[in-house]
């Protein structure tokens, strides 16, 4: 997997407006404000070049529905062949992710076990988190959005699943073997430990990772065997942000969920069960203790963007600079495998 690098001028408007919300979406800025630069640029997908230019020419871009005052202004100047002003502002707070660290295994990352949709709570359909995953390099991504439980996030139903591994079929179809989209969730542990799907719609997928999201502050004796269950169930292949803490960011601070992290663990190794490391910078999940204990007790690990829009897909360098910190091997990184080997591995 390539390190990101910013696009340079001549660029084609599509593009511009594509980087613009890629940019913001790193920004954590908001989804209607990204979402205003994606439709632009869908607006003049289909538009002919000749057209673009003498729309721009006479004044008129602002005709064509979805097209504002910011999105034309990006439009002329990509048009004329010079860097959009805004762009370039935006490449320079933005371009370069927080950390690069971790770029020397940031470039043997092969994947991602954990993206959404706007099938869930992603701001962004499967085709736009596909293709920016292309542009940065990735191989395979799995497409994990969320169980129908959780119904904050827009929860998957059984019917939804189905309709989704559809449209997965017909993406994959479409790339003609050159990237895989893994058909994936990330399914809520419920309180009894059971996952929060149907076992045959489970047996349907690629790979699975199971995440707690509710009664994050239940006593280690409650959440201990909770979370053994779900590791010890057979369709659980990745353990997502095992404490729910969040350290920083708009959601405010939330500590840690208490549980026996040597018993989990060990679990995960004997279950063959990666303990993912969630590169949000909001989560930084787990801490870097329980990195080192996981590591130390023999897991494997899944470097996982969580990623709800195509601007945090590279979110992954800042799990990659904690693993190489904390001496994770590549050869551990499960993310660092073929899309062939995580099926074949997942289905052992």
């Amino acid at each position: 997997m390539e390190a990101p690098t910013p696009p340079q001028a001549p660029m084609s408007p599509q593009d511009a407006l594509r980087r613009v919300g890629f940019l913001l979406e790193r920004a954590r800025e908001s989804p209607y404000r990204v979402a205003a630069f994606r439709r632009a640029a869908e607006a003049i997908r289909l538009v002919p070049e000749e057209e673009l230019h003498e729309r721009v020419r006479s004044g008129t871009l602002k005709q064509i529905k979805g097209i504002g005052d910011s999105s034309a202004a990006i439009i002329g100047q990509a048009v004329r062949g010079v860097m959009p002003a805004y762009l370039a502002s935006l490449e320079e707070q933005h371009g370069a992710p927080a950390s690069w660290e971790g770029n020397g295994l940031y470039t043997a990352l092969a994947g991602d076990l954990h993206v959404h949709s706007d099938w869930s709570d992603g701001g962004s359909p499967i085709e736009e988190m596909v293709l920016t995953a292309v542009e940065l390099g990735q191989d395979w991504m799995a497409l994990t959005d969320h169980s129908p439980r959780l119904t904050i996030a827009n929860g998957l139903s059984r019917e939804r699943l189905t309709k989704q591994l559809a449209r997965v079929d017909a993406i994959n179809a479409s790339l003609g073997g050159s990237f895989s989209l893994l058909k994936g969730i990330e399914v809520d542990i419920n309180l009894d430990g059971t996952l929060d799907q149907d076992p045959d719609m489970l047996e349907r997928l690629d790979v699975v990772t199971a995440s707690v999201h509710s009664k994050l502050r239940q006593p280690s004796y409650e959440m201990t065997p909770r979370m053994l269950a779900a590791v010890r169930n057979p369709h659980t292949n990745v353990l997502g942000h095992c404490t729910g803490r969040l350290v920083t960011g708009g959601r405010g601070k939330r500590p840690q969920s208490q549980f026996d992290a040597e018993k989990v663990f060990r679990a995960c190794v004997e279950n063959d069960v990666a303990v993912e490391i969630n590169s949000r910078p909001e989560r930084q999940d787990p801490p870097d203790e329980l990195i080192e204990l996981a590591r130390d007790l023999g897991c494997l690990f899944a470097i996982n963007s969580d990623a709800h829009a195509p601007g945090q897909l590279d979110l992954k360098l800042l799990g990659c600079e904690r693993a190489e910190r904390l001496g994770i091997p590549a050869e551990r990184i499960i993310t660092t495998w073929s899309a062939s080997d995580i099926v074949a591995w997942a289905k052992g």
